[in-house]
């Protein structure tokens, strides 16, 4: 390259394609000889070569030469704008700017930096609208603002651009959008508010874009909405309802915007079908009433438009902030009852039956429905329109006629009420409505017809309040029929003081055919109360009929004890009567006591009568005690009388002589205490020797310190009876009565207790009964004891007696016992007899031995002879009865004086 030009060039040529381009344009441009290079590089192109070293470089020269670069960057296809961008940047940034461009999106960086370095805002804005590359639009509307807050200023020249030049002039719809896009995506409200009224407003192919007028409204809703009301009138072509909505919305509350919008879409030029005008104007006036609670303007919107939908919303707000009566006329403008349960409510919260009347008979008119007919009804009787309101219920109609004469009827309205009532034959609540407009005789009549007790009940109480005494009886009758309702009348008639009519009416009930139980005892009750003296006879005639216990309480509260006396008796509750006659001196009779007190069924009562005798009625205990003598524990009585005193027992003696038979321990004591007492002997020893169920030591121990002998002398037969022998006699030894020594010595039948009685008397030189002692008691005394104390102390004399009756008596036993033992006479028989018997005995006869035929054992000796049985003699010696036969049956002989052959037996025969 450093030779000649022309040399080089020819060089260039002749070798053509061969040489390398890029070493080549290198090593030219190190050396400033790019130009030389031209012929070779433009006849490169001309061969048709792509390769972008070769147009890198021909761009070279003709930028440096200025030969239309801007074309040549432009149209040429092939060159790298990587390396011509940063090429023309030091020479033209505008050249840099189209190579940069021809990058198709390569080289945006570098183009967006250019743009800001030299201020090509313009063409970067025409770039940036034509790319429509959200991603580009970000990387140069995204930036953030400065550390002090001020807007980056490249960026608000660049936005102004495009607002100004690039946008305007653009033809095609996409890259609008595009760029409208980027400036939302970036938060730009504010300028894409002055972008879209820039397209719209000032004329252009978009003007009419519905699209952008929507983005323009809701742009301006969300950064500026002053200017909201201004687009609203100056746009047409933008979806009105759904702006109003998002006007409307909590977020934004733009409501009179909103309210502009459905005016303006619900005139005829913007909507011409005429639902959608109507809906429109519901809207408007929803906006009114619904968010900005003015219903003034709202009607005033209403009577202007005058369309029933309007009306019909108008009247659901009025109610809603409960103006009953603008609501009703809104209603009725709008023809519309479908609210008539809530205006029926309103308007009767409100008391505006005037105003509800016309409002009603139109919702008739196309509905027919329970509520209409039921208000309408209750506003005629409300407004006091008496005519209409019978007119109204005589035709046809669907009300509820009960319910509404109900609520009339609470509400004071009786004179609607009646007629109600009337249409429907309730003569229950008629009768009712009589009494309140206190016509009484027709309350009964209607009563009457209802023929029911509740009813019945309440006109009696009416006309009684009113002092129709013979109308109230005339329904109390009907009344106490019902024993659920008897309590009632009683208490009403007592609470205003008509004793008098109240009994009158009970009397005249006891004539009604189906009178009940409950009539007659509360007659009795009154009776007690009022009447004391028709009591008892009441009670006597109607016992049958009456509730016993309600009575008697009734008889005892009014202190009437015998009147409740008879009917405890009557009833049979004799415990209860018995108790009232203790209880109650005035109640008390004798006769009805004692027939009472032995049919109760508690025996506690019982014993309480005895009680009760025996403190307030003593000189009638016996006869009571009589009456009870079989029903009682006499052993109790007894108990209760010495817990009450000795007097008690003494006046009780006559009841215990009469029951002594029973011979009860308790009885028997008290009795022989009386006795003692009394000094009475000879009873006590009768009562002893009768009846000995009781202590007799005790009474024993305590007779043996009596200061009466003949006490004494029952102590010491009480010992005697109780085989207490030496008690007995020492007690008796002490009173000097020797006889009963002598009779409890032979009772005893002890000899020793004998003998001691015979040494006292020897001791005490009682020789007449010591001779007496013999003779009563020989049969236990010892001959020799006898014969000892009679030959010490010389009582020969005394002593004969006993030996002659001893020797007598010894006499006879031996003389029995002699004829007793002597052997029986010979009887001719008496040897064949035995020799039979043996004859019969195994082993004899010629037969076997028992020893070897196997014979019954006999007796204890082997061979079944019997072993030898030995008796006493009556002389003392022993006799020999082994030939008595006593095993085998059949072989007794024949015996004499229980021994056979007169008690001799032959020789015993040898053993085998």
């Amino acid at each position: 390259l450093g030779a000649n030009e022309d040399f080089v060039k020819r060089i260039l040529m002749a070798v053509g394609s061969a040489c390398p381009v890029d070493e080549m344009v290198e090593i030219a441009e190190t050396r400033n000889r790019l130009r030389l290079l031209q012929p070779w590089l433009e006849a490169r192109v001309a061969t048709g070569s792509t390769e972008p070293g070769t147009h890198n470089a021909l761009g070279k020269i003709y930028i440096t030469l200025n030969r239309d670069p801007k074309a040549f960057l432009t149209n040429n296809m092939f060159y790298d704008p990587k390396v011509l961008g940063p090429f023309c940047e030091a020479l033209d940034p505008s050249l840099a700017f189209v190579a940069y461009k021809k990058g198709a999106g390569e080289c945006d960086d570098q183009l967006i930096a250019i743009s800001h370095t030299h201020g090509l805002y313009r063409d970067l804005a025409k770039y940036m609208v034509e790319r429509q590359d959200l991603d580009l639009w970000a990387k140069v509307l995204n930036k953030e603002d400065s550390e002090d807050g001020k807007e980056d200023p490249q960026r608000r020249l660049l936005i102004d651009q495009i607002v100004e030049w690039a946008l305007p002039e653009s033809n095609s719809a996409d890259e609008v959008s595009c760029t409208v896009k980027a400036f939302m995506a970036a938060d730009l409200p504010g300028e894409l508010i002055t972008l879209l009224e820039r397209i719209i407003l000032q004329g252009s192919d978009f003007s009419d874009n519905k699209n952008l007028q929507n983005l323009l409204i809701l742009t301006a809703i969300r950064a500026d909405a002053s200017r909201v009301s201004t687009y609203i009138d100056q746009l047409d072509n933008f979806d009105a309802k759904d702006i109003a909505l998002i006007c409307v919305s909590e977020s934004h509350m733009l409501y009179e915007e909103g309210y502009s919008i459905y005016v303006k879409f619900a005139k005829p030029e913007f909507t011409q079908d005429k639902e959608e005008q109507v809906e429109m104007q519901v809207s408007a006036i929803g906006v009114l009433v619904d968010f900005m609670k003015d219903l003034d303007r709202a009607k005033t919107y209403a009577t202007q438009v005058d369309e029933k939908p309007v009306w019909s919303k108008l009247g659901k707000a009025q109610l809603e902030e409960k103006l009953a009566a603008d609501a009703i006329e809104s209603f009725i403008n709008a023809e519309d009852p479908s609210e008539y349960v809530l205006v029926c409510s309103e308007a009767t919260d409100a008391e505006i039956w005037n105003e509800l009347i016309p409002f009603l008979e139109m919702a008739r008119k196309t509905l027919q429905e329970n509520v209409l007919d039921t208000e309408l009804i209750y506003s005629f009787a409300k407004t006091n329109k008496l005519t209409e309101l019978e007119k109204f219920i005589s035709g046809p109609n669907v009300a509820n006629i009960q319910t509404i004469g109900d609520r009339c009827f609470a509400e004071g309205l009786y004179q609607a009420a009646k007629l109600l009532f009337i249409n429907i034959n309730n003569n229950s609540k008629l009768a009712l409505c009589h009494i309140h407009l206190e016509e009484y005789r027709e309350a009964v009549a209607a009563a009457g017809k209802a023929n029911n007790v509740s009813t019945w009940k309440q006109v009696c109480f009416a006309c009684l309040r009113a002092e129709e005494f013979r109308l109230a009886a005339q329904c109390g009758l009907e009344v106490i029929k019902y024993p659920d309702h008897l309590d009632e009348i009683v208490t009403y008639y007592s609470d205003l003081g008509h004793f008098t009519h109240l009994i009158s009416l009970f009397e005249q009930g006891l004539g009604l055919e189906d009178a009940h139980i409950g009539i007659f005892t509360e007659l009795g009750i009154l009776y007690t109360k009022h009447v004391p003296e028709k009591v008892m006879e009441h009670c006597k005639v109607f016992f049958s009929k009456l509730n016993v216990s309600k009575v008697v309480r009734a008889c005892e509260r009014a202190r009437l004890f015998k009147p409740a006396v008879y009917l405890y008796m009557a009833d049979k509750q004799f415990d209860s009567a018995v108790k009232i006659m203790m209880e109650r001196a005035p109640s008390w009779d004798n006769d009805l006591f004692l027939d009472s007190a032995v049919k109760v069924r508690n025996s506690e009562v019982m014993y309480k009568a005895v009680s009760f005798y025996l403190t307030m009625h003593p000189t009638l205990f016996t006869r009571m005690m009589e009456v009870l003598e079989d029903h009682v524990d006499h052993s109790r009585v007894v108990n209760q009388l010495r817990r009450t005193g000795d007097w008690a027992l003494q006046l009780g003696q006559p009841y215990m002589k009469s029951v002594q038979k029973h011979n009860l321990s308790p009885v028997n004591e008290a009795l022989n205490e009386l006795y003692i007492e009394d000094e009475d002997y000879e009873a006590l020893r009768k009562s002893i020797d009768g009846f000995a169920n009781f202590n007799m030591m005790a009474l024993a121990s305590k007779l043996a310190t009596h200061e009466l002998l003949e006490f004494r002398r029952i102590s010491a037969y009480v010992y005697r009876c109780n085989k207490k022998w030496n008690q007995s006699i020492e007690l008796s030894k002490g009173d000097r009565m020797f006889k009963d020594c002598i009779d409890t010595a032979n009772e005893s039948a002890d000899p020793e207790t004998v003998e001691k009685l015979l040494r006292f008397f020897c001791e005490t030189s009682e020789k007449e009964c010591f001779c007496a002692a013999l003779y009563t008691c020989y049969r236990h005394i010892s001959p020799d004891v006898v014969l000892e104390l009679g030959w010490l102390n010389g009582y020969h004399n005394f002593i004969m007696p006993y030996f002659i009756q001893t020797f007598r008596r010894t006499h006879l036993r031996l003389k029995d016992l002699e004829t007793r033992t002597a052997p029986p006479e010979e009887d001719e028989n008496a040897q064949n007899n035995i020799a039979a018997t043996y004859g019969n005995l195994g082993g004899f006869g010629g037969g076997p031995l028992m020893l070897e035929n196997g014979g019954m054992p006999m007796g204890g000796i082997p061979g079944g002879i019997p072993g030898p049985m030995v008796a006493a003699s009556p002389t003392g010696g022993n006799i020999d009865m082994s030939g008595f036969g006593s095993g085998v049956p059949g072989m007794q002989p024949q015996l004499q004086n229980g021994m056979p052959n007169g008690g001799h037996m032959p020789a015993p025969m040898p053993m085998m």
